[in-house]
């Protein structure tokens, strides 16, 4: 025997009692019922639908007392969905109410199908809803399912995946089964439990189907699992004996209380037991005795010492009055119904008209509008039928003996906004008697940083975390792509953050900075230092004998040489990067074209020491001075030409790194840039030709050969140059350009200058015309 429905059924008869003797409702009016017992089962079920449905019974002789007909008003239960179909089906088209206190299958919510149907227990599709965001809330994404195979069953756990699949929950397994079933098909579920990875099961079960699993599972215990349970079990003592379910948490109907209820209960004399057939077998079976003796038998017979407030069941556990309030409810939603029809209110007094003839119909109509409080707890239906839901959040704690309460430890309310639904007010016990919230996942949450890929085959739920690529960021867990950055930004090491590029460009405070510059001033003093030293002994043979005045012009232009490299240094501009080309250009061909003068000089001096020879007065200082400048002009024409039509021009590059931005000068014009670089190598080229064709000469100090050696190391510094200049990243573009300058500026002034102020300074005794003459 299920007691707990014999206590509800107790309720209903204490309810239409309580209503009998009331005078608020129905006054004058006795209510009648009778109570029939489907078993759970729905052959059952049926066959009492069909008796509900026969000719009218009349419920008394005396006509005085009842109404004309004792024909059936309404109907209160079943408990189970399934029967409840099975009822509604059959009634509905009598027009017949039916108001169940334990059927909580959304299907039945459908009026075309069960237009006669109405509870005060909430629809299963808000449960879950409340048991989806139940699972989301502590975080829980891989779970597993156990429903039983019934209408509850199926339509309730139908509704939760659906619920679970808008919140992003992945189900592992999801299995049905049934108290009838086999025993291997409840322990092939048991065991598809135990080999899961889930630490979190949802059981959509009813308490019958629920009592075979969890025996299953006592045998041969899982690893602890974090028990979700519905409001058919999570707070039926009839699994409360199960250890393994402690810490599981649920949403079940508020704990009421219903005054003078358990005084009704337990207010059994063997007379009242022995007038009631169920009451007799529940007295005999609770006290293991027989009220009365019987042949043959050898049980003892009940001798009125029994003692029902020290008996523990669930008849007399009236603690958490929860279903049976949902009873308690209907009863007085029909009275209300009833109470309607046959009564008005007339000078302030209620007057019913108890002979009036009231068909179902009537009572169904009024029960769609009842709309009343009882005990503080409301009732109403909506269109549906169903009330407004709202479910207490239990948790089974284990008490210092060891036992399982029922604690409740929050709140679910449909009708508040979206936000403020769920509430925990007190701290949970998890399974294994843990403090922290289990964690069932099936991967890990993405750190910032990475991204989710799915895994093959699998549920949205199991991926794998991947490194965002390169250039992209997500600054949230569990991303599902990553955000590519601002092209002048970068992720930080991280990836969660973009930040601006560091820009780079060869600065004067970097260490290759300092050391170009040093070089370049250093390179600008020794030219300097030498024009001073030229310029004291410019009347000494040395000096004297080729050319002092390109001499120099030579060293002016080499120290602008060495200060156009500082041009290069520092952050580019459009003009910065206008000049440091142009200057480079000019100054090298001013340079170069000195040189060649020169080396032209040489040559029309040996040309005129020849007999006959008059050319030295085709070459003398006006022509020498208007080859330097008609060279140097051409450069000029070129580098004005670059410069109006396609100037170079200061860029970001942010192709060559790409986690920083190289600022440098862009050449605006590839033609003009290598026009200016073609030039000046045309110049050397011709230069050291000359140079080499001089170098045998007849002097003792033949200056051709020391421009042989620099206009050597020139080409060959700027033919390196160019493959160096190309391969060349960022700013070090920048520094290989600077070197070359440097590089072919020391070996011009280290050539040409070094070993004249060697023997200026060192060896003064050779600085004489007849040594530089070649003379003994």
């Amino acid at each position: 025997m299920d007691t707990r429905e014999l206590r509800i059924s107790r309720a209903m008869a204490f309810a239409i009692d309580e209503i009998n003797k009331s005078s608020g409702i129905l006054p004058g009016i006795t209510l009648g019922y009778q109570i029939h017992d489907t078993c759970a089962s729905v052959p059952l079920t049926v066959q009492v639908a069909f008796q509900f449905t026969n000719l009218p019974q009349l419920l008394s002789d005396n006509s005085k007392v009842c109404s004309q007909t004792g024909s059936v008003l309404a109907i209160i239960g079943d408990s189970g969905s399934t029967q409840c179909i099975s009822i509604s089906r059959i009634v509905a088209p009598f027009d017949i109410p039916l108001v169940s206190h334990f059927a909580t299958c959304a299907c039945l919510s459908e009026k075309t199908q069960f237009p006669t149907f109405f509870r005060t227990i909430p629809s299963d599709q808000f449960q879950a809803d409340a048991l989806a965001k139940l699972v989301k809330y502590f975080g829980w994404t891989w779970i597993g399912t156990v429903h039983s195979n019934s209408d509850y069953g199926n339509n309730g756990m139908a509704s939760f995946l659906r619920a679970a699949h808008k919140e992003g929950i992945c189900v592992e397994y999801s299995e049905s089964f049934n108290r009838n079933d086999p025993a291997s098909k409840i322990q092939q579920v048991a065991d598809v439990i135990r080999r899961s990875t889930a630490m979190v099961v949802v059981l959509f079960t009813a308490t019958g189907d629920l009592k075979f699993l969890l025996e299953e599972l006592t045998r041969n215990p899982s690893p602890p699992r974090q028990w979700i349970g519905s409001e058919a079990w999570v707070t039926d003592p009839e699994v409360q004996s199960f250890r393994i379910c402690a810490g599981a948490i649920g949403f079940a109907i508020p704990q009421s209380v219903i005054p003078g209820f358990r005084e009704y209960i337990m207010d059994l004399s063997p007379a009242k037991v022995a007038a009631s057939q169920l009451l007799t077998k529940f007295w005999e079976g609770a006290f293991n005795c027989k009220l009365k003796k019987q042949a043959g038998l050898v049980e003892k017979v009940c001798d009125g010492t029994e003692d029902l407030q020290k008996l523990q069941n669930p008849y007399t556990d009236t603690s958490q009055l929860r279903i049976t309030n949902m009873v308690y409810k209907s009863v007085y939603a029909i009275a209300h119904a009833v109470h309607n029809i046959v009564c008005k209110k007339i000078n302030s007094t209620v007057q019913c008209d108890r002979f009036i003839k009231i068909e179902p119909m009537q009572v169904l109509d009024q029960l769609k509008m009842v709309n009343f409080s009882r005990n503080g707890y409301h009732v109403s239906f909506d269109n549906n039928g169903d009330p407004v839901a709202f479910y207490e959040l239990i948790n089974w704690q284990q008490k210092r003996k060891g036992d399982l309460e029922f604690v409740t430890v929050g709140h679910y309310d449909e009708s508040l906004s979206p936000g403020q639904k769920f509430t925990i007010k007190r701290g949970i016990h998890w399974a294994d008697s843990s403090t922290q919230v289990p964690v069932s996942v099936c991967s890990d949450s993405c750190p910032p940083g990475t991204r989710k890929v799915l895994q093959k085959g699998k549920p949205v739920c199991c991926y794998d975390c991947v490194p965002c690529a390169e250039g992209g960021i997500s600054n949230t867990s569990d991303s599902s792509d990553c955000l590519s950055c601002h092209k002048e930004f970068w992720p930080n090491a991280e990836k969660t953050l973009c930040l601006p590029k560091p820009v780079e460009f060869l600065s004067f405070h970097e260490v290759l900075g300092i050391i170009l510059t040093s070089f370049s001033v250093g390179g600008a003093c020794l030219t300097i230092v030498t024009a001073i030293v030229f310029f004291h002994h410019r009347c000494t043979p040395i000096v004297r004998a080729n050319n002092s005045e390109l001499s120099f012009l030579l060293l002016f232009s080499l120290t602008l040489c060495f200060l156009c490299s500082l041009t290069f240094i520092g952050r580019p501009s459009d003009w910065s990067c206008m000049l440091r080309h142009t200057a480079f250009g000019i100054t090298f061909v001013l340079c170069i074209s000195c040189v060649l003068g020169k080396t032209i000089v040489v040559l029309m001096a040996f040309k005129a020491t020849l007999p006959g020879n008059n050319i030295a007065k085709w070459f003398g200082p006006t022509q020498q001075r208007m080859t330097v400048v008609s060279f140097t002009f051409v450069q000029v024409l070129i580098c004005i030409i670059w410069l109006v039509l396609r100037p170079p021009f200061s860029i970001k590059n942010l192709t060559t790194y790409n986690e920083k931005i190289i600022l440098e000068c862009a050449l605006g014009s590839a033609i003009g840039f290598w026009a200016v670089l073609g030039y000046i190598g045309l110049l050397a080229v011709f230069c050291f030709v000359l140079a080499v064709l001089a170098r045998k000469l007849p002097d003792n100090f033949n200056e051709a050969k020391l421009i042989t050696f620099s206009m050597l190391i020139f080409c060959a510094v700027w033919i390196a140059f160019i493959p160096a200049y190309i391969s060349s990243p960022g700013k070090f573009t920048v520094a290989v350009e600077i070197f070359a300058i440097l590089s072919s500026s020391f070996g011009l002034i280290f050539c040409i200058f070094v070993p004249k102020c060697f023997i200026i300074l060192f060896r003064p005794e050779k600085n004489t015309k007849k040594n530089v003459m070649g003379k003994k």
